[in-house]
């Protein structure tokens, strides 16, 4: 039986949690403004000492924005670049060629995981969107058909596979291994990003008609002149280096002496700062001075998609504030008590909470870090733990039911043509389906790992 004050603590927080739902979905307040306030009344709710709690607030935030915003920062400018320099059509277009017309919703997916590695969401839908609507117009395929294995492989990619700022976040929190989790991500995150995307937009496409007068196609597919664009391969490589590296760095311990100059030269490179670095500066070079930009086209490219990462940034800040705030008023102290008595699976622990905060934030990186903060404790007083599996598991649960509070459901609607219903039985119900069938995979491998 738990203690009245545990008790309190928890009651406290999920209060605290609706709270959240209802002022961003119903009351329609910032959600940055909302994970504050519902931070700071809860630290006061729980007894915090009041000359403590604007501090603990602003630790969280600190320690949170102190690893993500460099990887928000250097992950946007490559994105920028490969929709610049054409390098995300190439990919696109190659990849189209090389499964054929019958084949382009796979295509599609695997279109959707490449370029969602290492940029947001709504990065990369935005530079992916031309391509969509120019491909549909060529093929005569309905935009669900093509665009929701497209959703669905960068969902995949944001939840599930570093170096996503999203899921790197969360293999910090844990003390992941990266090369593991990058593995078990891909094992995970393909099947699934298949089941959502294109076997599911098979069975919805035929049940949602959409008006043929779609403006943002018009617009977007009107013009078919281009600059030249780099090769496949060069693409490619850009856009993968700093997943070779962080991968390089993983396993350098199985190639090389562990203290020789080489190990540590492979496991800096391996870093995830360093390899996402590396990457966005090679960009500048392959996809941008190679390709013909001056430099200062470069320098104004890399200047101008940074505008957009502020309230993404200050979203994960709030959310790392909002985490620390449960750790200091001890509300994870309770709910690792209430989870050691309960023997509730930390796995299903670790997606419930995330998919109780994304459907309360609408983002999934601020339920992927608070979740990640709320159960990474929980798992050091545990045996026979797998941090990256719980990584998945918690990107998974951040994942779930996308609605009118997450600015990708918005997006999806406003491109598509779409109302607000054809959006949630479609968008809403592919990421729910992403969310519930990674949770499945991952509990499968937690079985046999």
């Amino acid at each position: 039986m738990m203690d009245p004050h545990s008790i309190f603590l928890l009651s406290a927080a999920l209060i605290s949690v609706i709270g959240l739902i209802v002022l961003i979905a119903v009351v329609k307040l910032n959600p940055v403004i909302t994970l504050m306030v519902a931070s700071l009344g809860l630290a006061a709710v729980a007894g915090m000492p009041l000359n403590n709690i604007i501090h603990s607030f602003e630790t969280g935030v600190g320690n949170t924005l102190g690893h993500i915003a460099i990887i928000v920062a250097l992950g946007t400018m490559l994105g920028k670049m490969m929709a610049e320099s054409g390098a995300a059509s190439r990919i696109a277009y190659t990849l189209i060629r090389i499964f054929g017309e019958k084949n382009v919703p796979w295509a599609m997916v695997l279109i959707g995981l490449l370029i969602g590695l290492p940029a947001f969401f709504e990065v990369g839908f935005v530079l992916l969107v031309p391509v969509l609507f120019t491909v549909a117009q060529k093929t005569g395929r309905s935009l669900v058909e093509l665009g929701l294995p497209m959703v669905a492989g960068l969902s995949v990619a944001q939840g599930l596979v570093p170096p996503h700022p999203a899921a790197m976040l969360a293999v910090s929190i844990y003390h992941a291994d990266m090369g593991k989790m990058i593995f078990y991500a891909l094992l995970v995150g393909l099947p699934t990003a298949v089941i959502a995307g294109p076997v599911y937009a098979r069975f919805i496409a035929p049940h949602v008609h959409l008006s043929g007068d779609n403006a943002m196609a018009v617009e977007l597919t009107a013009h078919d002149e281009r600059q030249s664009e780099p090769s496949f391969w060069l693409s490619l490589i850009t856009i993968l280096l700093p997943v070779l590296l962080i991968l390089a760095g993983s396993w350098a311990d199985m190639f090389t002496a562990r203290g020789s100059g080489l190990n540590a030269v492979l496991h800096l490179l391996g870093n995830d700062d360093l390899a996402l670095l590396i990457g966005a500066v090679c960009s500048f070079v392959t996809l941008g001075t190679m390709r013909g930009f001056s430099r200062d086209t470069v320098l104004h490219f890399s200047n101008e998609c940074l505008g957009p990462t502020a309230a993404i940034t200050l979203l994960v800040g709030a959310g790392g504030g909002f985490g620390r705030i449960l750790q200091d008023s001890g509300v994870s102290s309770a709910i690792i008590v209430a989870a050691l008595r309960s023997h509730v699976p930390l796995l299903l622990l670790a997606w419930l909470l995330a998919a109780l905060l994304r459907v309360a934030t609408g983002s999934a990186t601020v339920a992927m870090s608070t979740a990640a903060s709320i159960v990474a404790p929980i798992a050091l007083h545990s045996t026979g733990m797998h941090p990256e599996l719980l990584a998945i598991a918690t990107g998974a649960g951040s994942l779930i039911f996308s609605h009118v509070n997450d600015g990708g459901f918005w997006l999806v609607k406003e491109y598509y043509g779409m109302s607000v219903g054809q959006t949630l039985k479609t968008w809403t119900v592919c990421e729910t389906i992403i969310s519930v069938v990674a949770l499945c995979f991952t509990a499968c491998l937690w079985h046999f790992a």
